[in-house]
């Protein structure tokens, strides 16, 4: 190894030197390696966030390991900066047990009052299994004194004093109560994430504190908290507020560069993988760093092969990405037989939002998929670039949580040191229309609003053009809700899919476009083994409709509602049983809104030109129309082909197309497509068919 990487210290993150930082020193012998083991499997930063499965522990057992955390051995402090200051900034190192602690410490010392502590978490999974772990910390059900709140999901109480939710969550709750008033204290957890909905919410909480700080209101604290974060901006935003620096537990992570830039970093991943396989011990598991499925799939079956003729340990390889079912998951955090070496390949989800025990050394490849996205054609483009500083921190970080490790990156210290310190915000690449809409409903000019980073002009107006276009405002200067605005709001989906299930009853066909419409809020249903792959397209075939995906997915789900055991038919047909489940839990949920706003529910059978014409006025902006060579032109101009793994692809051209998403890699795709009639669009959408003539 050493011929090839240069070795450097473990460095901490720089903190500017003007800014008022209070370190927060501990003493915690971190020679305890046995005790520290122990902590980090089954105490309270455990975070296997992909599914609620706690080691089983009695009350001693969570009282003991509460203790023994970093957080809890300076709570008094905290406590009083928490008192002194309406708001604060908490840098906490992985492992210091901030997300799980500080809560209930500011609980146990009844700082919220008769309010409620708020919370958030830009994860869903993460939220609900913070919530479980705090409960039974706590030592109380969840859904009383400790619960939470997500997308189609309240397990809350009046009782409820600890509330983790997700921050669209509390986006939601701002439309109908902009100054927050139900709660006292809210903690704004993992700040350096930076997704659109938390760059909001930092805005509506600032805007929420100075109101009711300005009307002699019950005064609303804010704390906002990271394990790395771009502490100049924030601070900055906050007001110059004080900025606290918490230590960890984790033990020496050593870095080492490589001395080459390497074009196929796959290839020298799987390299790396097997030369540390073959000179370290079995009972040291690896973390590898990938950019999605497709490539997690190819080093797997590439290190099984080596694996065959390569003297060491025995191998059990477990991926890790957002779509892998339940079951394959759960193998990451299953220990492995004694002289077996765990390999986890895992997307940048195990940089922050898991914590698997037993890793020493991380394979870091220095690259991430990112999403831009193009306000003139709607692309969505998905780039491989290289991650920013901070996340290549984050990644060295997961292999010194149980003893000390090693992360060897796979790109050069100089290379290093040129990158960006912080991801790029998603509020400044992404579309901003649900979010224009939230903000709208709130009563807040989307052009005016405060936000850490302001996103492109292009990209606000745009939003409002399709809301315009929706009939969710009426105008795009100074919009304001219509009555259909008004509705699209009462459903936590894209505005695109509430228009949708809005224009259903005109055609007769309510109860398929929830099911429809539920599915598609989901991830994808079809899983797809690569050892397997002609196995599952060979059963996908009795699902398949002739007129495209929708359809197609729409039977899938009518055969899973329909289907008794519904685990093993998900098994026998190659379909992701979490994925199907979550799309029956979200049409529940959506029916209740529905029957709420008193639309009318009714199935139009085996018409399914309605469904088509009713999916087509929610997306009539994402029409597509056919060029020679198997190509489509979208209304806004752009090029693009079918998806492989569309249910249309490599079938005749249809004259007309509708899809969900267009999506540029290498090239321009349409994903999830259907058969149109080409005047339906003048139908549905006649002014938008003038427009978007010239461009066909």
């Amino acid at each position: 190894m050493d011929s090839k990487y240069a070795s450097i210290g473990r460095e901490k993150p720089k903190i500017t030197n003007d800014l008022t930082v209070k370190r927060l020193k501990l003493c915690v012998n971190n020679a305890n390696t046995k005790k520290d083991k122990e902590q980090t499997t089954n105490g309270a930063t455990n975070n296997n966030k992909l599914e609620n499965n706690f080691p089983k522990e009695n009350t001693e057992d969570l009282k003991e390991a509460r203790k023994s955390l970093p957080v809890y051995l300076v709570r008094t402090r905290i406590i009083e900066e928490i008192k002194k200051h309406d708001t604060m900034i908490l840098i906490g190192e992985t492992g210091s047990g901030k997300t799980t602690q500080i809560p209930q410490l500011i609980h146990e010392y009844r700082l919220e009052g008769k309010s409620c502590v708020a919370v958030t978490q830009p994860r869903r999974v993460a939220a609900i299994t913070l919530a479980l772990r705090v409960a039974a910390e706590m030592n109380t059900d969840i859904g009383s004194i400790v619960g939470y709140s997500v997308r189609f999901e309240d397990v809350t109480s009046p009782r409820t004093k600890v509330k983790y939710l997700t921050d669209g969550m509390l986006l939601r709750e701002a439309v109908t109560d902009p100054l927050l008033k139900k709660y006292s204290i809210i903690v704004l957890d993992e700040a350096h994430e930076r997704t659109v909905n938390t760059d909001v919410l930092f805005g509506i909480v600032k805007l929420a504190q100075k109101e009711r700080n300005g009307q002699k209101q019950n005064p609303l604290k804010v704390i906002v908290m990271s394990a790395t974060m771009d502490v100049d901006s924030f601070r900055k935003y906050y007001d110059n507020c004080p900025v606290i620096y918490l230590e960890g537990r984790t033990y020496p992570v050593t870095i080492y560069h490589s001395k080459i830039k390497h074009e196929d970093y796959q290839y020298a991943a799987i390299c790396t993988i097997f030369q540390l396989h073959t000179t370290t011990p079995a009972n040291e598991d690896f973390l590898v760093f990938l950019t999605g499925q497709e490539e997690i799939e190819t080093v797997m079956s590439n290190i099984k092969q080596i694996a065959k003729e390569t003297v060491g340990p025995q191998i059990r390889v477990c991926p890790l990405y957002a779509g892998l079912p339940a079951a394959k998951q759960l193998l990451v955090w299953k220990k492995t037989p004694p002289g077996m070496r765990k390999i986890v390949l895992a997307t940048n989800i195990a940089e922050a939002s898991v914590t698997i025990p037993e890793i020493r050394y991380v394979i870091d490849t220095g690259v991430v998929k990112e999403r831009t996205w193009c306000t003139r054609t709607g692309a969505e483009r998905l780039s491989v670039v290289p991650c920013s500083q901070a996340a290549s921190w984050q990644r060295a970080g997961r292999a010194g949580r149980t003893a000390a490790g090693a992360s060897y990156r796979l790109y050069t210290a100089t290379d290093f040191k040129c990158r960006r310190q912080h991801n790029i915000p998603e509020i400044v690449r992404c579309p901003l229309t649900s979010t224009v809409l939230m903000l709208i409903a709130t009563g807040l000019d989307p052009g005016t609003f405060p936000l850490i980073d302001t996103p492109p002009k292009d990209s606000i107006h745009a939003a409002l053009l399709l809301l315009k276009e929706l009939g969710a405002v009426d105008n795009e200067s100074n919009p304001k809700l219509t009555v259909l605005g008004k509705k699209m709001t009462a459903f936590p989906i894209d505005p695109k899919y509430a228009k949708i299930l809005l224009c259903a009853p005109e055609y007769g066909c309510l109860e398929e476009a929830l099911s429809l419409v539920a599915v598609m809020s989901s991830e994808n249903v079809f899983h797809t083994p690569l050892h397997k792959r002609e196995d599952a397209l060979k059963v996908k075939q009795k699902f398949i409709s002739p007129l495209g995906d929708h359809i197609t997915l729409l039977n899938v789900y009518r055969a899973f509602c329909k289907a008794p055991l519904k685990k093993q038919w998900c098994r026998e047909n190659y379909l992701n049983h979490k994925n199907l489940s979550y799309a029956f839990d979200v049409r529940q949920q959506l029916l209740l809104v529905c029957q709420r706003l008193n639309l009318a529910v009714s199935s139009c059978g085996n018409a399914t030109d309605q469904l088509l014409k009713c999916l087509l006025s929610g997306l009539f902006t994402n029409c597509a129309w056919s060029r020679a060579g198997g190509r489509y032109v979208t209304s806004a101009g752009a090029a693009a082909s079918l998806h492989p793994s569309s249910v249309l692809h490599g079938r005749s051209a249809n004259p007309a197309l509708v899809y969900t998403e267009l999506l540029h890699t290498q090239r321009s795709f349409l994903i999830n497509v259907s058969v149109v009639q080409p005047q339906w669009l003048q139908q549905v959408a006649p002014e938008y068919a003038r427009r978007c003539r010239s461009n066909r």
